[in-house]
Parts: C-alpha cells; structure tokens; sequence
C-alpha cells in the first residue's frame, strides 16, 4: 500500500522531538508537510518536507491525508475541526480539547464522515505501565486495594511556555494529569467518583504546577498525583494488594533517549536496565520484577492500520471524553472542596 502522506502542525520540543521521529519510523506514514509559524527550522532534519504557516494553507494545497496537531491546548479544537471539515483523519497531542464537550463534536463528526480520529496517548506504550497491566492480568498482586500513580520532576522556576501562561488548556493538571488519569481509567475504568486539590505552589506561578487526585472505585482508592517541587526520589508507581505490593522507581527511558536525540528504532529501543526494574514485594519473598518494553511506536502504527482497515483504533475518543470529564470534575472539586460524583 501507498504510504499515508502525514502533515505535523506544530514544530516545538514535542513536535521536533517526539511526533516527528516516531512518523518518521512508521512503515506506513510519510512526514510530507509541516506547519511552522516562524521560519522553516524543520527542514534541518527533514528536508524533503513542505512548510506552511498555516493549517489553512495547508489544507488549501491538500498536501496530506493525516494531520497531526501538536499547538497549545487552546488551538486544539478549532485546529481538529478545519482539518475534519476538509475530509482528513486526525490526530491530536493530548488532551484533545480542553472541554469534554468540544471532543464531543470532534468525535461525532468524524464518526459521521468516516474519519479516524484519535489522541496522542503514548504513555499507555510506557514500560511500567505495560508491567502493571501484566501484573493485573497474572494476579500476581491478587484484589488491588491502592493503585497510587507520580509524575515528579524539579522546576522550581516558573518558565516562559505556553502552558506556564495564563492561556486555556494551561497548568499541569491538564499535561500530566491527562496521561495519569487515562492510565488508571484504562486499568480500572471510570470511577464512581472524584476528589481534588490542584494548587499554585511555586513563586510567581499563574497556571497549577501541583495535583492530588483520587478516583473513588468500589474496595479501592486510585490516588495520581504530579509536583514541579520534588527533589527526592519517590515511587512512580505504588500497587497495594491482597497478596503483595509492586513498587517502582523512575520514568520510562524513552523520553530520555528522544530527548538526547536518539531514533526510535533498533533492538534496544525502549529496554530498561535491570537495576531500575521495580520491585514485587510478597508475603515471603521481594522480587526485582523485569520492566516490559517501552514503545511509543505501537501507537502511529496503530493510527496507520486504523486508516488502512486493518486494526481497530487503540485510543479512542470516548476514552479521551472521559478522561476531560475527569479533569473537569477535578477542577470543580477543588474549586468546592468536595467530592465530585461521576
């Protein structure tokens, strides 16, 4: 079959870093065109791409079938429904929109035009995450009780990104949060209901660097939770149940190794060391538990095949709805102080 020719609108750290090398190792999809407001720095690395300064432009020359949207939160709909609207499939960075009710219409109009539509959730592809959902399936923990869920990092500095602005979409809850709540509804389902402190913590801060969320289940607590101010090792993943715990430390390595530059391909891709494997902690015996592998590229492929009728799509838009309502009922509680339910 002929490649999917795919466009990326937006070219910044997530776009350059991440999207890009990821299309660009997919077998089925072409990186043709990119949208870059300011000059044309992409063609650095991708100089057989076409440029535009607008989605717009784009779309007028039909340059692509697929376009990826990785702008600020609030360009996020607008952006997604110009590009369904001229007849594209579409992926956006997540959390698609920042309302459940603009993924909403995005979803019921690619629905009605035979679309795909779909949401950048790579975290689902994490190393530790695959591990866990593997622990649940084996039984190994037996009935979970407590499922608590960190993304922690040291930025004690407010700085000058867009999601540190006073813009909407901004704010950690809406960055980290997304993919920690899509995470635990993927494991547990939707929870019956929500509580939440989201704070400024940091000198200066306009947008919320700090969360505490709790999804309510029947017999067990889901407890996520994101800080710019930890400078301590804390667990990354916490599993408590009837038979043992699970206990793992660090994030997965592919954003380091896209960070420093490296190409998602090659047997070692995604393989974590066994020093920083997690540990299975039972009644009589602590045990270094391998890490899955990690692989952020099941996800274009999937987008890929999906297009092409030969898989079902991994991450769908009643997820992603879900998860907005979620990060709604959020705010709303720690607005009101109170549970919030779902």
């Amino acid at each position: 079959m002929k490649k999917i020719r795919t466009a990326l609108v937006g070219y910044g750290s997530v776009g350059e870093k991440i999207h890009a090398p990821l299309i660009s190792v997919c077998k089925d999809l072409e990186l043709v065109a990119i949208v870059e407001r300011n000059g044309e720095r992409s063609k650095e690395k991708y100089p057989q791409v076409q440029v535009f300064k607008s989605l717009k432009d784009l779309l007028k020359a039909d340059a692509a079938d697929l376009i990826i949207i990785v702008t600020p939160n609030e360009f996020h709909f607008h952006y997604a429904k110009m590009a369904l609207e001229a007849g594209k499939h579409v992926v956006v960075d997540k959390p698609v929109t920042i309302k459940s009710l603009e993924a909403t219409l995005l979803q019921q109009y690619a629905q009605l035009h035979g679309l795909i539509l779909s949401v950048f959730q790579n975290r689902r592809w994490d190393g530790d995450f695959q591990t866990i959902r593997k622990l649940l399936h084996e039984g190994s923990l037996g009935r979970i009780v407590h499922f608590e869920s960190h993304f922690d990092r040291f930025r004690p500095q407010v700085v000058d990104n867009w999601r540190e602005k006073d813009v909407p979409g901004n704010g950690i809850t809406y960055d980290l949060g997304t993919h920690l709540i899509d995470q635990a509804v993927m494991l547990f389902g939707k929870p019956k209901w929500v509580y939440a402190e989201i704070l400024k913590q940091r000198k200066g801060a306009v947008a919320d660097d700090f969360f505490d969320i709790t999804l309510m289940y029947p017999g067990m607590k889901a407890r996520l939770t994101a800080s710019v101010m930890v400078n301590a090792p804390l667990p990354k993943f916490l599993v408590l149940g009837e038979k043992g715990s699970y206990i793992k430390y660090g994030l997965d390595v592919q954003e380091k190794a896209f960070k420093a530059g490296e190409l998602p391909e090659g047997p070692n891709w995604g393989i974590e060391n066994s020093e920083s494997w997690g540990k299975l902690h039972l009644e009589n015996a602590v045990i270094s538990y391998p890490t899955e592998r990690g692989d952020y590229r099941y996800f274009y492929q999937n987008i890929a095949d999906a297009i092409q009728g030969k898989a079902e799509l991994k991450v769908k838009m009643k997820e992603a709805i879900s998860v907005l309502e979620i990060i709604e009922a959020a705010f709303l509680s720690n607005q009101e102080g109170k549970r919030i339910d779902l």
